[in-house]
């Protein structure tokens, strides 16, 4: 069995601080074989860096995906291109840099595959996700059974789509990109894990990570506004999930939310 944990959009500094301050304990405490962590939002809420990057494999993670934020900062074109632990959409089109899927060595020693796919709906013009994962996954063959997948979207009905399109396919699909934790985890018929989205790690004492007041003016006044991160109520929110090592098929699912002062 293979326990894998797949922590939520890491917002800015705060989610920094969080997930340095709780994953590793959380690791050692519950015997994690593998950890995905998704850092598009990690350098003050929109991009990521190499030292940011180094911060999260300190802190615990083997596996960083993206989403529509990952090239916000432009640190990360060199990030991509040296380092294959940092994956991003799969379904850009050809030319983009770095990986959109790999094969990975869990602490177990079994090999775990993670995709990274971005939604189309509401977000933006790219490949297709749902046929990009079906050609994706003949990269895994006699490779891994054990596969998971960000799916990074907006819509709940394309990422619940995908799930079932994907069932019996891959271990898990997790959705990721609204930073707000859906109630609907679940092992789909046929062995995969299902999760709309896994949430946000950072400050929520907020508007989805940003400060309520930047927020509340946006809407009010439609003008543009500089987002900064909130900074109060820190809390990791991730998903837990077994795999079976053999059929790659996943027996368990769990949410969760802890808070920076919270026993674990």
């Amino acid at each position: 069995m293979t326990k894998i944990l797949f922590v939520a959009d890491v917002f800015g500094k705060p989610g920094r601080n969080v997930l340095s301050a709780i994953l590793p304990t959380f690791i050692a405490k519950n015997g994690v074989d593998f950890c995905i962590a998704n850092g598009e939002n990690a350098a003050a809420g929109k991009g990521l860096t190499p030292e940011i990057a180094s911060l999260f494999f300190q802190s615990g993670v083997d596996v960083i995906t993206g989403g529509n934020h990952l090239w916000d900062k432009k640190e990360v074109f060199q990030l991509l291109g040296n380092d294959q632990r940092v994956i991003r959409p799969a379904n850009y089109p050809p030319g983009v840099p770095g990986p959109g899927a790999g094969v990975f060595t869990a602490r177990n020693k079994k090999p775990v595959g993670v995709m990274n796919l971005l939604g189309r709906t509401f977000i933006r013009e790219v490949d297709c996700p749902f046929r990009v994962a079906l050609s994706t996954l003949e990269f895994f063959r006699d490779k891994t059974q054990t596969i998971v997948i960000d799916f990074h979207g907006e819509a709940t009905s394309e990422k619940t789509a995908l799930g079932w399109f994907l069932d019996g396919k891959v271990s898990a699909v997790i959705g990721t990109h609204t930073h707000v934790q859906t109630a609907d985890e679940r092992i789909l018929p046929n062995g995969t894990a299902y999760i709309t989205d896994a949430g946000m790690t950072g400050p929520f004492d907020s508007v989805i990570g940003v400060k309520k007041e930047m927020a509340i003016r946006r809407f009010l006044t439609q003008l543009p506004e500089r987002f900064e991160p909130a900074t109060d109520d820190l809390r990791l929110n991730a998903v837990f999930i077994s795999v079976d090592g053999v059929s790659g098929k996943s027996t368990a699912i769990e949410r969760i939310e802890i808070k920076l002062d919270d026993e674990y």
